[in-house]
């Protein structure tokens, strides 16, 4: 049976620096992304990072 892909929704804190790779290892533990997108970014003082909203399509195995 062909993976079925599945749109979602992910709220993660992420430290200063390069967003793509926290993003991508963070998708990657729901499956493989197919196209994904910051759709929210704000600070968040309790760890000193940045609180980004992620909405995705994914790939799921079957």
């Amino acid at each position: 049976m062909p993976p079925t892909p599945d749109g979602i929704e992910l709220s993660l804190v992420v430290p200063d620096g390069p967003l793509r790779p926290a993003v991508l290892s963070a998708l990657a533990a729901h499956g493989e992304p197919l196209r994904w997108a910051i759709t929210a970014c704000t600070p968040d003082p309790a760890s000193g990072g940045r609180r980004l909203t992620v909405e995705a399509v994914i790939l799921r195995p079957a």
